[in-house]
């Protein structure tokens, strides 16, 4: 668990700032923009209520123990962020999670996943891609979890999200059919389970 509190950080060299808990409260209008950039265009094809819907989510997951934001600005704006927090036990029947205890298991999920530091979302500008900050917001919400227990979850529908995991040496432990259109669980480059999840076939 990460405590809420405390002043936030800068990550080296990356413009990156790591707000913890309700310090990301006074950000949600610059988070809703960056939302609907990155996420208005296909495959995701968002309006304003799904962006809308999103700040409601954002400022309930505030509240979660362990949450944390990386957030950067660019010339007085937001050009992206992520969000994590700790995944509680028992494991969340919400949301997309049964998808994922289907797809690894009860007993790899609860072990695997419970209690690791678990990135919800991660969206960058258009205009800021290709430029690493992907990468270092990443990075900065994931680079003190706990034993390396990182995780998360990104739809198959875009191509282009899982190559960029994979890039980040984060490791596919899920493999649904790709005309499914469903979720892939991924661990992140020093999760100790790595190299028990399951290859492609």
């Amino acid at each position: 668990m990460v405590p809420d509190g405390g002043p936030p950080r800068r990550a080296p060299d990356t413009g990156v700032h790591v707000l913890r808990g309700t310090e990301l409260l006074p950000h949600l209008g610059a988070l809703r923009s960056v939302y609907a950039a990155a996420f208005g265009a296909p495959p995701w094809n968002e309006g304003a209520a799904q962006a809308d819907a999103f700040v409601a989510r954002l400022r309930a997951d505030a509240a979660r123990p362990g949450f944390l934001a990386a957030v950067a600005f660019a010339e007085g704006e937001a050009a992206g962020f992520a969000t994590a927090w700790t995944t509680p036990t028992p494991f969340p029947a919400g949301r997309c999670y049964p998808e994922v205890a289907a797809g690894l298991g009860q007993d790899r999920t609860t072990a695997w996943l419970c209690g690791a530091r678990e990135t919800d979302e991660l969206a960058v500008r258009p205009d800021a891609r290709g430029t690493g900050l992907a990468a270092a917001l990443l990075a900065a919400v994931t680079e003190d979890a706990p034993d390396g227990r990182a995780w998360l979850l990104t739809s198959l529908r875009s191509p282009r999200a899982m190559a960029f995991y994979r890039r980040q040496g984060w490791t596919q432990a899920t493999h649904p059919a790709p005309e499914s259109r469903g979720i892939a669980v991924f661990l992140g480059p020093h999760h100790p389970a790595r190299n028990e999840a399951a290859r492609p076939l």
